[in-house]
């Protein structure tokens, strides 16, 4: 059995390398503030926001952070990843110049501006590496404050693992659900909509979670007496603070100057956190901004003399410096030799970095320059070439633009001798090598992509029965919940009454609230909780009860969930389920269709549009044996109909990116999906009576959409299309026009003109008669598939008007 360790003593010598450490890293962090605002205003450099000023408090979050734990924070944290060794300088200096390379910027590979900072969740193949055995921050994003409802799922997800352990199957996400989630946000920030809806949900869940505002008394130019009520976010929340029969936050406030104190705060915020599962507000107060809020600007223009001169006095390193000189830890000396060693070390870092990233582009530019040398010399055009070598080789300090543009110049120039060829070959070769460093993992690149799931057709026998479609749902959900132990959904009356449509009935009582819960009415931080959750290995389903109430969460799905593999180039991964129902309930608020906007602005995730309870069932199945994020929108109208009860729940699949041919037919395409299915069905029949055939295509899925091209298949048979929609016009009907005419070339099959058939522009109006007149009806399908035979027959098809 082995003896209880005794811990050793810190002795002064110890203590003064800790305290020459926290100096040294935060020295370099300042310098590296320093020279990247010159790289900008220099123009090697795009555009530069640095932490500045913020150094001292970093130093002491970064003590209390531990193996396992998430960062959720924005661009001012350089000092905090510097600290927990996720950032050096060479990596600091290819951030900012936006080096494409995941192996020089760990960052994002230079697809998001430096201080935009994450660490890698997955390996070069898109598998999750072991979370608990590092320190890991979630990838930031620049919208303010956008990093809350993100964090509070990070937090949640420690709370689900401590009370369902078997959760974490592969026990690399947790340790009994010990990590914390530490936020950060400037004090500006706390303004938005979202950093309260956070706060409020944080405090209702009890969750680890440690909050961090950074207050410098500004928000760009923007004084606290304009942000904020009474100018402190400390004070207007005394009312979250916990009291002993009640939830709520632990709320400290500290100096962001005050080294010991700093570091002292954080400890205790760490330890309430991570042993109770309390979250706890930091305060970090009298901060400053050295250089101003980016390099866009100055702070001399908005700060009176008196502001400056006392940030110059209270800069945190410079009251940490006076700290460590006024109690004799380290000499004047010491930290006078040490800052001129840092200067040189970020400076050999800076120039590192930029040749790293400059030398490629040369060796590239040259690669093109012998390339137009031996085009040049038999060319009839020679002289303009030399010129266009001559100027791309006097260029410094090239970009690959500069590289590209002059091959695709030179090309008009040879359009019509023998080495266009040469020429051409080579563009399409450097084209297809560089495009991906700025283009790719937009969707996961492991092997659980959608494509690679296997479809399950649903099983049926005699004793198959009609039941109401919600009961599909629901007892492939429990079937869900039985197999996946990691899986669990939330939201809106998600819980206690099983779903506003009883697709959940009786799931809470049989798996509990951990697993199957209510959520108060603040769609983003739904959201948020389910992009955390998912990012720490669960599988969450977040439910947004309508798909109108969706807009609430569009800019979280938009800047965070759907860019997360993106932005990381394939590092982090969030494969959420959000479920919601939409479509044809009659009324503006719970009918609409926003399809057009939603896939546009989601471009990252897969949008799934079933038009039964059966294929929604289908998708949620697949969507679980993948890593992709994706939105099912279930049909609001289709929860009473009757569909037969499929065998193997939990089993069959949905394919992702396949059209269905529901019925075939000789004389047009129509194309839809969703509950306007069952319009163009009707119309269809209707329309047969009368001699037109109608090939009734069910799109099923818009994101991707139609990836077996099977719609133009049908055009070649029926040479004319039409696609049905109740988005407002030009919406997801253009998307799909566009995906079929342009992307898979059904222009080349067409005899009549393509056509699309929309809702009106405005909202549904309310009723039947509201619906009617809104939205695409059997007599508007059924007339303008007549109007089109009629142009192509108009002594069989008559004119009806």
């Amino acid at each position: 059995m082995s003896q209880p360790t005794t811990k050793k003593a810190l002795t002064f010598e110890d203590f003064k390398e800790e305290i020459f450490n926290d100096y040294r890293i935060a020295r370099i962090s300042r310098e590296c503030s320093l020279l990247g605002r010159k790289e900008v205003l220099t123009g090697k450099a795009k555009f530069g926001i640095f932490g500045d000023g913020k150094e001292i408090p970093q130093l002491a979050m970064a003590k209390a952070f531990k193996n396992g734990d998430f960062r959720s924070g924005y661009y001012r944290d350089q000092t905090f990843m510097m600290a927990i060794g996720a950032l050096n300088i060479q990596q600091f200096f290819a951030g900012l110049y936006g080096h494409a390379d995941i192996n020089q910027d760990p960052m994002s590979g230079g697809r998001q501006m430096g201080g935009h900072f994450a660490t890698h969740s997955l390996d070069e193949n898109g598998n999750w590496k072991n979370l608990t055995q590092q320190k890991n921050s979630s990838a930031d994003i620049s919208p303010t404050a956008g990093q809350m409802p993100r964090l509070l799922g990070l937090a949640q997800a420690s709370k689900i693992f401590r009370e369902f352990p078997q959760s974490d199957k592969a026990n690399m996400f947790s340790v009994n659900g010990n990590e914390v989630a530490w936020g950060t946000i400037g004090n500006a920030s706390t303004s938005e909509g979202l950093f309260f809806e956070t706060i409020n949900a944080a405090g209702v869940l009890q969750v680890p979670m440690v909050m961090s505002v950074w207050d410098d008394m500004y928000g760009i130019s923007v004084h606290a007496r304009y942000q904020t009520t009474k100018e402190s976010i400390s004070e207007i929340l005394k009312g979250f603070q916990k009291t002993e029969d009640s939830n709520g936050y632990e709320i400290l406030t500290v100096k962001g100057w005050d080294y010991p104190t700093l570091v002292e705060t954080y400890a205790k915020a760490a330890d309430i956190a991570r042993t109770n599962h309390i979250p706890v507000l930091i305060h970090v107060q009298e901060l400053t901004q050295p250089q101003g809020h980016s390099t866009s600007g100055s702070h001399e223009r908005y700060k009176s003399v008196e502001r400056l001169a006392w940030e110059t006095e209270f800069d945190c390193l410079t009251q940490f410096r006076n700290w460590i000189i006024e109690n004799n830890i380290i000499t004047v000396e010491e930290l006078d030799t040490l800052d001129n060693e840092l200067k040189k070390q970020v400076l050999e870092g800076k120039k590192a970095a930029w040749s790293a990233y400059l030398d490629p582009i040369k060796a590239e530019r040259e690669e093109l320059i012998q390339t137009l040398n031996t085009i040049a010399a038999q060319s009839a055009n020679k002289v303009f070439i030399d010129k266009y070598v001559s100027d791309l080789g006097s260029i410094k300090e090239p970009i690959r633009k500069d590289i590209l543009t002059t091959a695709r110049k030179v090309l008009r120039l040879i359009i019509n001798e023998s080495s266009k060829q040469t020429l051409a070959d080579w563009i399409t070769n450097y084209t297809n090598k560089i495009q991906p460093k700025y283009s790719s993992n937009l969707y996961s690149s492991s092997s659980l992509v959608v494509e690679n799931i296997e479809q399950v057709q649903p099983l049926y026998d005699d004793s198959s029965e009609d039941v109401d479609a919600r009961l599909i749902i629901r007892d492939n959900f429990d079937k869900i919940f039985e197999t996946y132990p990691e899986t669990l959904i939330f939201g809106e009356d998600s819980g206690n009454i099983g779903d506003v449509n009883q697709g959940l009935e009786g799931l809470q009582a049989k798996y509990g609230e951990t697993r199957i819960s209510d959520a108060g009415i603040r769609e983003a931080s739904i959201l948020g909780q389910g992009i955390g959750m998912a990012m720490r290995g669960l599988r969450p389903i977040a439910e947004i009860q309508y798909l109108d109430y969706l807009l609430y969460a569009i800019q979280i799905m938009s800047d965070d969930l759907a860019t997360l593999q993106y932005r990381t180039a394939g590092r982090q991964k969030a494969p959420l389920i959000v479920r919601t129902r939409g479509h044809r309930l009659e009324g503006i608020w719970h009918s609409g269709s926003p399809m057009g906007m939603i896939i546009n602005a989601i471009r990252g995730m897969h949008v799934l549009v079933p038009r039964n309870m059966t294929k929604a069932a289908g998708f949620y199945n697949a969507l679980l044996k993948s890593d992709e994020p994706a939105l099912v929108i279930e049909c609001l109208n289709g929860y009473r109909l009757k569909e037969k009860m499929p065998l193997n729940l939990g089993e069959f699949t949905t394919p992702i990116g396949e059209v269905e041919v529901m019925k075939q037919g000789a004389d047009i395409t129509v194309v839809s999906y969703g509950s306007t299915i069952r319009i163009v069905e009707q119309a269809a029949k209707e329309l047969l009576e009368i001699g037109i055939d109608v090939e009734i295509i069910d799109a099923q899925s818009l994101l991707p959409f139609d990836i077996k091209h099977d719609v133009v298949k049908s055009l070649q048979k029926t040479n004319r299309l039409l696609v049905v929609d109740e988005d407002v016009p030009g919406g997801a009907s253009a998307y799909l026009l566009q995906q079929i005419i342009e992307v898979q070339g059904g222009f080349k099959y067409l005899d009549s003109e393509p056509q699309t058939l929309a809702a009106k522009a405005h909202r549904p109006s309310y009723g039947t008669d509201g619906d009617y007149f809104s939205k695409p009806s059997v007599e508007d399908v059924f007339e303008k598939i007549y109007s089109i035979m009629n142009e192509v027959n108009p002594t069989k098809f008559p004119s009806l008007y």
